[in-house]
Formats: structure tokens, C-alpha cells, sequence
């Protein structure tokens, strides 16, 4: 007697014997989606990942108040984010299709350049590079330096303009 595991369960935890009928004809299956895993300590997950973004935007408003600081800044960081995006989705787009993967130097490079918002959307969107606790790490500190050295050239620029 054979026993299909997709049949019900009884009240006593035993599996229901299959018919013949049921033996003799195999159903396909659907294929389970991978389960998330769970995102680590270190840096954000989910919705909280888009308070950096806030973050920068506020800090953004100060220098301007403050600093005078131009209307490019906001641009550089627009084309950088889209930029970051694209090459994101190109990579989870190689990563599913088994093709040449974009080494994580160049999404740090970008996202350490001023890309790191377009890739925060790229991660939470596309769900891609958000798990991996290495690259976390990496990427986190890259948004903390971005956010570091866009202030000090924000006052440096207004010190000397």
C-alpha cells in the first residue's frame, strides 16, 4: 500500500491510505516559493528600511536651510538611486536566470557614491540582497558614511562658496 503525502491527515496523526486510482495517477505539484528568511540584528528590514530614506531627506532640508545647499545635490542622489536600481534589478534578474552576477564591490561602490536609496528600494522591491547578513552590514555602513561625508561637503561648500 502506498501513501501520498498530500492527503488528508486522520484526527490521530496517520495518513489516510491512497485508492489504486489515486496510486496509479501521480499529480504534479506546484512548486513551494523558498521561505524568507529572517532579516538579522544588524540594519533594517521591511518598511523600517525606508527611514534612512526620511533620514536623508530631513538632513537634506537642514543643509538647505542652513547652508544654502543647491537643488544638484538632490539630483546627483535622484540619478545616483536610479542608476543603483537598475543595476540591482539587473543582477536579481542574472541571479534567477543562472547569468554573470554584478560583483557586491560595484553595488557598494554605488550605494557608498549616493545610490543607496535607489538600492534600499531595489532590496525591499525586488527583494533582492535584503537577507544576506554580510552585505547588510557592508551596505549599512555605506549609507552611514554617504550620510556622514553629505553633511561635512554640505558645510564645507557653504564655509567656502
Amino acid at each position: 500500500m502506498t501513501l501520498q503525502l498530500d492527503e488528508p491527515v486522520k484526527a490521530g496523526g496517520k495518513r489516510k491510505p491512497a485508492t489504486k486510482a489515486a496510486a496509479g495517477a501521480a499529480k504534479p505539484r506546484a512548486k513551494r516559493p523558498a521561505p524568507r528568511r529572517q532579516a538579522g540584528p544588524v540594519g533594517a528590514s521591511g518598511s523600517a528600511s525606508y527611514l534612512a530614506i526620511v533620514v536623508l531627506l530631513v538632513l537634506y532640508l537642514v543643509a538647505t536651510l542652513l547652508w544654502r545647499l543647491s537643488v544638484w545635490a538632490a539630483a546627483v542622489y535622484g540619478v545616483l538611486s536610479l542608476l543603483c536600481f537598475i543595476v540591482y534589478a539587473i543582477d536579481k534578474s542574472a541571479a534567477v536566470n543562472g547569468r554573470w552576477r554584478t560583483p557586491e564591490s560595484t553595488l557598494h561602490l554605488l550605494a557608498l557614491a549616493g545610490g543607496w536609496p535607489g538600492a534600499i528600494l531595489a532590496q525591499q522591491w525586488l527583494r533582492h540582497k535584503s537577507s544576506k547578513l554580510a552585505f547588510r552590514i557592508v551596505f549599512w555602513c555605506s549609507v552611514a558614511l554617504n550620510m556622514g561625508a553629505f553633511m561635512w561637503l554640505a558645510r564645507w561648500l557653504h564655509r567656502h562658496a
